[in-house]
């Protein structure tokens, strides 16, 4: 098993970047050859098919995973209350990715402040129906205790950047998966990523997995085509501690 995943928010390959990709295939097995790991975003706004996660999970190799971002109706609109019947229905379609469903994100709105009960009732019942990996991103700065809960129910906290709150930059909640989102900066899902942080990020990476902790890093900096750059800067930079097979 992979302990570094690599990916970008979404499998859009920007033409630039089309050489270092096989030209047969769809984009996601084009992708997938050269990446480990993808988020699933649109799951936020819509609901998938099981059949079509079924024939995501087809197409890629054994060791691509998949994140799956948890649907809006769920974090925004019922803000974690009363949502059991909406994620048994989420997580019987997304599932049907089967060994490939290698995590599910939880986005909070900035708004929703963390309240033990309201969490505690959550991610207990996401629990009862889910064992996998699950990591969350608040963005409210009263998460920062919720650890307790957090490391209880084996949910880790994101590492965003820009992150919404101070101390939001690094993993936290449970230590067994670290989780970095890097929406892009100074400008949000725009800014490129300048080599001397890529260089750090690997560092990061590669002493988690001295530790035998597993990784995520997701790019979400999609809105000027810098994510797929970054990953596969991201990748070569780790070079043998990161494996495709």
């Amino acid at each position: 098993m992979n302990q570094i995943y690599i990916g970008c928010a979404g499998w859009n390959l920007p033409v630039d970047y089309w050489p270092q990709f096989p030209a047969d295939g769809t984009h996601l097995q084009r992708y997938a050859s050269q990446l480990t790991a993808v988020e699933i975003n649109s799951s936020f706004y819509r609901p998938h098919r099981p059949k079509t996660y079924m024939r995501w999970a087809q197409s890629v190799p054994a060791a691509f995973r998949f994140s799956v971002k948890m649907p809006k109706l769920i974090t925004h609109v019922q803000r974690l209350q009363g949502c059991e019947l909406l994620l048994d229905e989420f997580l019987a379609q997304c599932t049907a990715l089967g060994d490939s469903l290698g995590c599910v994100l939880v986005q909070l709105p900035p708004s929703l402040a963390y309240e033990e009960g309201i969490a505690s009732a959550f991610f207990r019942a996401l629990r009862q129906r889910y064992a996998g990996p699950v990591v969350v991103e608040p963005r409210h700065a009263s998460w920062l205790g919720a650890e307790g809960l957090l490391i209880e129910q084996k949910i880790g906290r994101v590492a965003a950047d820009p992150s919404a709150m101070t101390g939001g930059d690094r993993p936290g909640g449970w230590p067994g998966i670290h989780y970095w989102r890097w929406h892009g900066s100074p400008r949000m899902y725009h800014s490129d990523y300048a080599p001397g942080r890529l260089e750090m990020l690997a560092r990061h990476l590669h002493n988690a997995e001295q530790a035998g902790v597993v990784s995520w890093c997701i790019f979400d900096n999609t809105a000027s085509g810098f994510a797929v750059g970054n990953a596969l800067t991201l990748k070569a930079l780790l070079g043998g501690n990161y494996r495709m097979s």
